[in-house]
């Protein structure tokens, strides 16, 4: 009996050990489980089931007990039943996770939206296009490539652009052209677009040193814009998604994600250590607020100046309890409209005669970072290595975690983008594409 309670005592030892151990962890799991279950719910407009099902069916995140209050929307999740957070939406500003109880009765401002344009054909309005064949596509074999991803690549959703007509089309079931999905770390170069934007307004200039007060009795002084947006300033960052990390910290431990970065010291050379850092976007994010008087200014310029000025009327940008885009990580929209964000970058900054930045910016983040060995701009992934040996090498792309992408290909005039639950064969699946078009 004493062998035994010993035996017992020593299994409840080992038992606590391992939960306190790992309850940090748990604290993540609650809160990434929390947040996608509000956003997936009341931003996307999905079910509870599907939502857990697909979205949150990965491990450690499965481990993870969802619920839904649909009367005061927000989504709570529990962690083995040790450890719950709550996720809150607000209208306009998607989810959001909380952290104290002062957050869920919180006053929160709300960007201002136009109506949108339902009557325009397709991409310069969201009307039916005018439907065109071109002599010099294979339809049969682009559609066959097209729809070789779905399945077992968890392909959701792709849609093909070529000269503004779309020419292949196709949704994983339960999805369709209205269907707004998140475009994670893709987010990150709708905050750069934000900055071409400011620079051709003549509100900023990119290689200027950066605006942060407490850089300014140390050698991060002299980290420029240019530095953040190439991700290649130096600071030190863990992006780390299997592990307690800055990045985790950020995402679901913090109120203020801009100021996760800034606190980090030097540990490479300015301009000669690049490393990938969402704390980096966010950062920069908060550079962007630092430009407006007010939050309802900076809240609005996003959508005035770009998002709702080419129509992307499906996208929603989610914001940090204090009020700054996520811009690391957080814009949902249709591919549909995905789609249109590439289109101004192959019209180089031109939707219907208007420029909304510069010609030379689309250079400027298809240019190579220093030492990212031909593989980021500023704030875009590119081909130059190549990365994928059949597609050219002056495609640059938009990147988000499961791979989400919007490639842009000058050459070919396209524009396609994926979205989807799994890495698939892009190689492949780009070169497929173009050689449908002789």
């Amino acid at each position: 009996m004493k062998i035994f309670k010993r035996i017992l005592l020593l299994v409840f030892s080992m038992v606590l050990l391992i939960i306190i151990f790992n309850y940090p962890k748990l604290n993540i799991i609650a809160g990434y489980s929390a947040k996608n279950t509000a956003s997936s719910v009341f931003l996307a407009e999905r079910s509870l089931a599907f939502t857990d099902a697909t979205d949150n069916n990965f491990s450690p995140i499965n481990l993870a007990t969802d619920k839904i209050d649909f009367n005061n929307k927000f989504a709570t999740s529990s962690a083995l039943g040790l450890l719950t957070r709550k996720a809150i939406f607000r209208e306009g500003l998607g989810a959001v996770l909380t952290l104290d109880k002062s957050d869920e009765a919180a006053n929160y401002l709300q960007p201002k939206r136009v109506k949108p344009d339902n009557v325009t054909p397709y991409p310069y309005g969201n009307g039916p296009q005018k439907d065109t064949l071109f002599a010099n596509i294979n339809y049969e074999k682009l559609n066959k490539k097209v729809a070789s991803v779905f399945d077992i690549e968890k392909t959701r959703a792709v849609v093909v652009i070529y000269k503004d007509q779309i020419i292949a089309e196709k949704y994983a079931d339960g999805f369709d052209k209205n269907s707004k999905i998140l475009g994670w770390s893709m987010t990150k170069s709708i905050t750069s677009t934000i900055f071409g934007i400011l620079q051709y307004q003549k509100k900023i200039s990119v290689y200027d040193t950066s605006p942060i007060k407490s850089w300014q009795n140390d050698a991060r002084k002299n980290i420029t814009i240019h530095n953040l947006l190439q991700m290649n300033s130096g600071l030190e960052w863990d992006e780390n998604y299997d592990e307690i990390s800055d990045a985790t910290k950020m995402l679901f431990l913090e109120r203020d994600m801009t100021k996760s970065q800034e606190k980090k010291p030097l540990k490479g050379k300015i301009n000669a250590s690049w490393n990938y850092s969402s704390g980096t976007t966010n950062l920069l994010s908060g550079i962007i607020r630092n430009q407006f008087k007010t939050n309802q200014e900076y809240l609005d310029f996003w959508y005035t100046n770009l998002i709702d000025k080419i129509g992307m009327n499906s996208m929603t940008l989610e914001t940090d309890l204090a009020g700054n885009y996520v811009g690391s990580s957080y814009a949902w929209a249709t591919a549909r409209d995905w789609a249109k964000f590439g289109l101004l970058y192959l019209h180089k900054g031109n939707w219907e005669g208007d420029q909304l930045f510069d010609e030379s910016w689309v250079d400027y983040v298809s240019t190579p970072t220093p030492t990212s060995d031909g593989t980021y701009g500023a704030q875009f992934w590119l081909n130059a290595t190549p990365t994928f040996k059949d597609v050219p090498k002056n495609m640059f792309y938009a990147d988000g975690y499961q791979g989400q992408r919007v490639y842009i290909l000058p050459d070919q005039d396209l524009v396609v983008v994926r979205m989807g639950l799994f890495q698939m064969d892009e190689n492949a699946f780009l070169s497929g594409i173009i050689s449908s078009i002789k």
